[in-house]
């Protein structure tokens, strides 16, 4: 979807994180729609064994998470940003699961690259779980670590939405709650690119085109 390849290191300016938000499906066209976002990649990430399959992920054995590898130009998007998508994007107070989706490799995690985000993360996190509380929302359950290993997905899986005969599908049951500022927070995008969710619509990712946002 954006001319690059899926297993592109992070290079000079570029930042890299992977987000667990339910079926990797939808969270990944969530992503790659971003404006800034330089590639994205769906796989396995925070349990213990080695190039694990889907259907070994699926089994709950491996303790993996589906996630979703985003690489993304720092000059043009800010961490602040991506997490931004990543909170409302689903509702990160389920546990092991997201709406009908059940299982520990549904669960919602961050795993971050560097100290720097890990700070960040948690700092939207707590900011978050205090609007999720006034919302009527539980505690946030997200699993936010660092020094986690990528597995990349089965070729199928890699950017299925954007696929000739994709199923739509996508498990992700957001909250409605938009995060707002937080300590450490940048946000650079325009308040534009976010009228392309709509959290009120149900499967608003499957709605909206897979082409990425251009503002």
């Amino acid at each position: 979807m954006l001319g690059t390849p899926i297993h592109q290191t992070a290079g000079a300016g570029q930042g890299e994180v992977l987000f667990g938000c339910g079926c990797f499906w939808g969270a990944e066209k969530g992503f790659w729609r971003l404006p800034g976002v330089v590639t994205t990649a769906v796989g396995y990430a925070g349990g213990q064994r080695d190039n694990p399959s889907y259907q070994q992920v699926c089994s709950g054995a491996t303790g993996h998470a589906e996630v979703v590898r985003v690489v993304w130009d720092q000059a043009r998007v800010h961490f602040s940003d991506l997490l931004k998508l990543f909170w409302e994007c689903h509702d990160p107070t389920q546990g092991d699961r997201q709406g009908n989706d059940r299982g520990s490799q549904y669960r919602s995690a961050i795993y971050v690259s560097d100290s720097q985000q890990l700070e960040l993360a948690q700092a939207s996190r707590d900011a978050y779980q205090q609007l999720l509380t006034d919302a009527g929302y539980g505690p946030i359950t997200t699993e936010i670590a660092g020094g986690r290993t990528l597995w990349y997905a089965e070729p199928y899986h890699q950017q299925y939405l954007a696929r000739e005969g994709s199923r739509p599908y996508c498990s992700a049951q957001p909250s409605g709650v938009l995060l707002g500022d937080f300590p450490g927070a940048s946000y650079q995008l325009a308040p534009e690119v976010w009228s392309h969710y709509d959290w009120r619509i149900s499967h608003c990712i499957l709605r909206g085109d897979n082409a990425p946002i251009k503002v």
